[in-house]
């Protein structure tokens, strides 16, 4: 039995369902459902009731559900601290980004850090922005790039930058030459959209939700580029933002800004308020914090 495998049960406890857990995890359902038969043996218990409804906890699975949140924060929280020492150490910085923010950020930002502090190593993974909000959460990294709202407790939250998410259209959609849409534009059209694993796709479908309507998701992609492709294509609409349409540009393409609320897209970065202390963690929030006043100043080109 290993943290991992732990680690799989909680989430379908926590998804209901062994594909959607599956999906979160980024791991076949076959190959979690192999995961959770390992846990049973293991354990001399069967901890899942499975049918063709769904799942459910057998007693000895509620019993490991009920002890097992408190068992992983406590692994976690001590699996930190060992880290944060060998951070401090060996002079580590470990970054999870959600996609696309270092884009944003610039890869040269990252390269200017690391000229004028060579003396400090530098880690980097990406992740859709939900999932570095779970790793950020279970203690992984010790710096992240992810999408507001991103209420982590004990963890410092700096902005970095805000941008209007607007609908996408082709250019021969009906919607095109429209100077504004609500969110009410969408009901009855094909929409392409990143998945549950992005805070857009919680703004969008939970407008839409208190619109009164439920939105004909035709498909949930792991990017923007796709559902660039299919719009492109005129198979469907979506929603994206200015910095990332500007990166794809393409004349078939249409964005439409949104007239009914707030429909933004907010960058930050998140540091754990333990971690302040920790003299290079410092210096590269203060280099990110910079690097982007001077973008906005115009005086680095992105």
């Amino acid at each position: 039995m290993t943290i991992q495998d732990l680690e799989y049960f909680a989430a379908v406890c926590r998804e209901h369902s062994i594909n959607r857990a599956a999906r979160q995890l980024y791991i076949t359902p076959q190959g979690l459902s192999k995961a959770l038969k390992t846990l049973e043996q293991e354990l001399g218990a069967r901890l899942l009731n499975r049918s063709s409804s769904g799942i459910s906890l057998t007693d000895s699975g509620s019993y490991l559900q009920e002890h097992l949140e408190d068992f992983l924060k406590q692994y976690y929280s001590i699996r930190r601290g060992i880290q944060s020492i060998s951070q401090r150490q060996n002079h580590e910085i470990d970054l999870l980004s959600a996609y696309g923010i270092l884009r944003l950020v610039t890869p040269e930002c990252i390269g200017e850090f690391k000229r004028l502090h060579p003396e400090i190593h530098f880690n980097y993974r990406e992740y859709p922005d939900r999932q570095v909000e779970r790793l950020f959460a279970a203690k992984e990294g010790n710096v992240a790039f992810t999408i507001a709202p991103a209420s982590l407790p004990d963890c410092s939250l700096q902005k970095l930058e805000s941008f209007e998410i607007k609908l996408l259209v082709n250019r021969r959609h009906p919607l095109s030459g429209r100077e504004a849409v609500t969110i009410r534009d969408l009901e009855g059209e094909r929409l392409y959209i990143e998945s549950s694993e992005f805070q857009i796709y919680h703004l969008i479908t939970g407008r839409c939700r208190e619109a009164g309507f439920e939105p004909d998701i035709f498909f949930e992609t792991s990017g923007f580029s796709l559902c660039h492709k299919m719009v492109r294509q005129n198979k469907g609409i979506s929603v994206t933002v200015d910095f990332i349409f500007e990166d794809m540009r393409d004349p078939e393409l249409v964005t439409i800004p949104f007239s009914d609320g707030h429909y933004h897209w907010t960058t930050c970065m998140l540091t754990r308020k333990e971690d302040l202390d920790n003299p290079d963690l410092l210096l590269f929030r203060n280099h990110v914090l910079h690097w982007m006043e001077e973008i906005k100043a115009g005086k680095i080109q992105r």
